[in-house]
C-alpha cells in the first residue's frame, strides 16, 4: 500500500527527512510544503504547521510531530490522531543544557562575565550545590529526568505540575494552591511545562513577583510561556538576577528585541535539544506501519490535554 507523506512546516526546512523516509518506507512517496501535492497526502510530518492546511487535506489520517512538542502542530487537527517523537537523545540534550544553565548561575559565571566586561577581578563565593534551590516546572518525562540529574549532582530540588507527582528526593507541589509554596522556595526556576491554554503566558509578572529576590529563570519549555515585557521589568527592577532563554514567543527572535543586549540574559537559538533524524524517521515509519495495520499508535498525544 502506497502512503503519501507530506513534510509540512512554515519555518523549518524538512526536505532532509524525505530520502530517509523513502529508504525506511520504500513504497511511500513524499512531498514538501509548499508543493500543492502535499494536499493529497495521507500522513503529515510536521513542525510549525501552516495554519489551516489540515482542512485542505481530505485524505489525511495521521499528524506526526518531528519532536516531543506538539503545540505548534495541534491546531486544526480535529479528531485526527497526533503523535510525537520520544528519543533518549532528546533527554540527553536537555540534561546537558539545563546543567549548563544551572551552573551558569550557581557558580556565578554570569557575575564573572559581567566583571570581565568591566575589567574587574572579584572572586565570587563558592557555594555547595546543596545550598542552591532549583525548582522545575513540569514533571513529565523530561522534568523527572532533569530532577534526577540535579539530585545526583547534589542540588536541592523541588517540582511543580498541574497534578501531583511523587518523586523520591524531590519536594513536589501541584495545582494553584501549591504554586506559591513552590515559587517561594525556588532560587533557579527551570520551565519544562507543555504549552496549553492553562500555561500560555505563565512566566509573567505575577509569577516573577512570587520568586525570592535574586531568583533566576531558565526557559526551555515553549516560547509562548514567556511574557517578555514582564521579564524585562523584573530584571530592570533587580527582583530577578538573570535568565537563560532558549525559546521565544516568536522565532527567530527579532533582531530589535531588547533581550539581545541585556547583560543579565543569555539568548540561545532554540538549541537545547532535538531528536536525531534517524529517531524521527524510525518512529514516523513505525507509526505509519501501525496505521496501515490497524494497530495502536506509539506516543499518541491527548489532544484535550495538549501533550
Amino acid at each position: 500500500m502506497t502512503t503519501h507523506i507530506a513534510l509540512l512546516s512554515q519555518t523549518s526546512k524538512l526536505e532532509y527527512l524525505g530520502p530517509l523516509l523513502q529508504a525506511a518506507l520504500p513504497q511511500a512517496r513524499y512531498s514538501v510544503w509548499p508543493d500543492p501535492a502535499c494536499l493529497d497526502a495521507d500522513v503529515a510530518v510536521c513542525w510549525n504547521t501552516p495554519p489551516g492546511v489540515y482542512a485542505q487535506m481530505p485524505r489525511l489520517r495521521l499528524v506526526h510531530s518531528i519532536a516531543a512538542g506538539v503545540d505548534n502542530i495541534l491546531p486544526g487537527a480535529g479528531g485526527l490522531p497526533v503523535c510525537r517523537v520520544v528519543d533518549d537523545g532528546l533527554t540527553r540534550g536537555m540534561l546537558e543544557y539545563v546543567m549548563w544553565a544551572v551552573l551558569h548561575f550557581h557558580r556565578s559565571f554570569d557575575v564573572a562575565l559581567r566583571q570581565q566586561r568591566g575589567h574587574e577581578w572579584l572572586r565570587p563565593r563558592l557555594r555547595p550545590a546543596s545550598d542552591c534551590r532549583v525548582g522545575i516546572m513540569g514533571l513529565g518525562a523530561l522534568g523527572r529526568s532533569v530532577a534526577a540529574k540535579l539530585l545526583a549532582e547534589g542540588y536541592a530540588v523541588s517540582g511543580w505540575s498541574r497534578s501531583l507527582h511523587q518523586i523520591e528526593g524531590v519536594q513536589t507541589h501541584a495545582g494553584d494552591e501549591g504554586l506559591q509554596r513552590f515559587l517561594a522556595s525556588t532560587e533557579i526556576l527551570i520551565n519544562l511545562l507543555p504549552l496549553t491554554e492553562g500555561t500560555r503566558g505563565i512566566l509573567n509578572q505575577e509569577l516573577f513577583s512570587r520568586l525570592p529576590p535574586g531568583a533566576c529563570i531558565v526557559g526551555c519549555g515553549r516560547g509562548e510561556h514567556l511574557v517578555i515585557d514582564d521579564l524585562i521589568a523584573a530584571l530592570d527592577s533587580g527582583h530577578l538576577r538573570g535568565a537563560v532563554l532558549d525559546v521565544f514567543p516568536q522565532e527567530p527572535l527579532d533582531a530589535a528585541s531588547p533581550l539581545w543586549d541585556l547583560q543579565q540574559v543569555v539568548v540561545t537559538p532554540h538549541m537545547a535539544t532535538m531528536a536525531s533524524p534517524q529517531a524521527v524517521v524510525q518512529q514516523v515509519a513505525d507509526n505509519i506501519r501501525r496505521l496501515q495495520g490497524g494497530e495502536p499508535l506509539r506516543n499518541q498525544v491527548d489532544a484535550v490535554r495538549g501533550y
